[in-house]
């Protein structure tokens, strides 16, 4: 059976061409909705009363664009108020927070890395019985797609998830995914799980290489050091590259991104408005140019 492109990865693909504008005026936009005027109205008291404030922000790498962007915006309307971004994958930034890093806001690319750190997910998750987040606080922030996608001009034949799965049985191509702890990886892993196909197997047979995070990912399908990958629609946008497919969810499940203050934050009050700042219109623009869906 062929995996077609559904309405929704079309347009992920055609949302490329028209993204870059919505972000470059983000930063510029006077408009606002009545949502987003609140949330900046309830700027933190810190901010308030003149005194800068640095938030300081864990981010999936896939949101590096986007959240940079709002940011920006959110500065110029809360003036005092800055950012420090961390993005890399969920997994290492989960990691960063356990061994004590300082963080305000944790958005995750995945509900594993989020439920690590949160004492009231399951036992059966949270192994360790960590607690880091403020669960008043934990929403689900975003929906993402995960695509296939090749080198421009690749002449592999690989346009559909069906093409790439007989490509890795015959072991005639090197297909790049996301580490074991990277949420996309863990996605990529569910896909090759659905086509019966061993991952170790073909790792051994040098089939398949791997990137830290998705961000690797991108770059080696940029350079056409491999000849396809899976990867977030954002980043396809992000690394200028046009999915060739989406993968379903019966493939891989919802990729929902979980955000939350944590419960060591320096500034937990600034933070949960700053989160509710990217609930609103305004900031669901910039997130859905490039691909997320706001939940």
């Amino acid at each position: 059976m062929k995996t077609m492109i559904s309405r929704r990865g079309f347009l992920c693909a055609a949302g490329i061409a028209s993204a870059s504008a919505v972000l470059t005026a983000c930063g510029g936009s006077s408009s606002s909705t009545a949502s987003a005027t609140a949330s900046s109205a309830a700027a933190s008291s810190e901010a308030a009363s003149g005194e800068s404030m640095e938030l300081i922000v864990f981010a999936a790498a896939s949101l590096t664009e986007t959240l940079n962007a709002i940011a920006e915006t959110y500065s110029a309307e809360n003036p005092g108020v800055t950012f420090s971004f961390n993005f890399d994958s969920s997994g290492t930034l989960k990691t960063q927070i356990q061994e004590g890093a300082d963080c305000d806001l944790f958005i995750s690319a995945g509900q594993k890395q989020m439920n690590q750190l949160d004492s009231t997910a399951s036992a059966e998750v949270n192994t360790e019985g960590l607690d880091f987040v403020d669960a008043e606080s934990r929403v689900d922030l975003l929906e993402n797609k995960v695509v296939l996608c090749v080198p421009e001009g690749s002449d592999k034949g690989i346009d559909s998830f069906d093409s790439l799965a007989e490509h890795l049985k015959a072991e005639d191509i090197l297909f790049c995914m996301g580490n074991s702890d990277v949420p996309v990886g863990q996605y990529t892993q569910k896909i090759l799980a659905y086509y019966d196909l061993d991952e170790a197997a073909l790792a051994a047979a040098g089939v398949i290489t791997y990137g830290s995070n998705v961000k690797e990912v991108t770059t080696q399908i940029s350079e056409a050091s491999v000849d396809a990958g899976v990867v977030y629609c954002t980043d396809a946008y992000s690394a200028g590259l046009t999915p060739v497919d989406e993968a379903t969810k019966e493939m891989c499940g919802q990729v929902i991104y979980p955000a939350a203050v944590m419960k060591n934050a320096l500034h937990a009050e600034a933070a949960k408005e700053f989160l509710a700042y990217l609930r609103t219109d305004k900031a669901a623009t910039v997130f859905e140019s490039v691909g997320f869906t706001a939940l």
